[in-house]
């Protein structure tokens, strides 16, 4: 293993780490309406990931970067509406923490990969093994007996699932700079948070301008919050197997369903426990054979 893999494998876990305690952030900002997080959210991330590109030089390569985006309308169009995707699971997320079903969250971000997996064969034509079928089965067995057990459809966990499965399946053909990247994206929905934040203004309900000291602190940040796990994220993954950081992809749904259980009391049933087991299952099934599958592949080539 390289130097630059073993950074990679670090960035991508640090990542995933930030990714899983993110719920105790938002829950420090729970006396503000999840509308106006998300709002500053965008802001904030637009803000800071702009610095960064005028720190590290990068300003001409952005604006080459929207031309390029611009003269391949089918990426251009695919970026914006991807933005506006992950800006549906970002506001998700934080209603959700804040509403106290951070136990759900976490039940979104183990069925995500499963559903990127259906996204695939769907769109991508991919097929998948015996043991990957069996594994999407038991996913499915384990959100049926939760469905069952809240006598509802868990639509928190299947949005954060969804709308970032789909995320991902339309980010995975546009090739650009993670950093430029989140830049473009939260500027195509900049006008929409700034002109929703103007009418918080206006109608009174903005709690920026007359909040205390830590609750503005909180909120400038909640840029730094979101940008700087996407950047890890996305550097380290340039550097390790895509099988290794699908791996530990699992570090954050588990961290968040500790802080949801352990932190916040939320509630973890046996019926919850039966079907986070059949899941648990599922998603180990699913990297053993795509690991094996890895080795194979690697063992013919030799």
């Amino acid at each position: 293993m390289g130097t630059e893999e073993k950074q990679g494998i670090i960035f991508v876990i640090i990542a995933y780490i930030l990714w899983g305690f993110m719920p105790i952030y938002w829950k420090l900002l729970e006396h503000v309406s999840s509308d106006e997080i998300l709002a500053g959210r965008v802001i904030w991330s637009f803000i800071f990931t702009l610095m960064l590109v005028i720190v590290g030089r990068n300003l001409k390569q952005l604006k080459i970067d929207l031309k390029d985006l611009w003269a391949n309308q089918k990426s251009f169009w695919g970026l914006f509406v991807a933005s506006y995707l992950v800006t549906g699971n970002w506001f998700t997320y934080i209603f959700a923490v804040n509403a106290g079903y951070i136990v759900q969250t976490s039940l979104g971000y183990y069925i995500n990969p499963l559903i990127s997996i259906m996204l695939g064969i769907v769109f991508l034509k991919e097929r998948l093994s015996r043991a990957q079928q069996l594994s999407v089965l038991l996913a499915a067995v384990g959100v049926i007996i939760l469905t069952v057990s809240y006598g509802e459809f868990p639509w928190i966990a299947f949005t954060l699932a969804i709308t970032f499965a789909l995320y991902g399946l339309i980010k995975k053909s546009i090739k650009i700079d993670a950093v430029r990247g989140l830049t473009i994206e939260t500027f195509f929905v900049l006008p929409v948070a700034l002109f929703y934040f103007v009418y918080l203004l206006f109608a009174d309900k903005a709690v920026f301008f007359t909040s205390n000291a830590i609750t503005v602190i909180l909120l400038i940040f909640t840029g730094v919050a979101t940008a700087v796990p996407l950047i890890l994220f996305a550097k380290g993954t340039k550097t390790m197997p895509l099988y290794m950081s699908g791996f530990f992809q699992y570090i954050a749904p588990t961290l968040m369903l500790l802080v949801g259980v352990l932190l916040y009391d939320e509630a973890f049933s046996k019926i919850e426990f039966l079907s986070f087991s059949c899941i648990w299952l599922a998603l180990i099934l699913f990297t053993v054979s795509k690991v094996m599958e890895v080795r194979k592949a690697h063992a013919l080539d030799r």
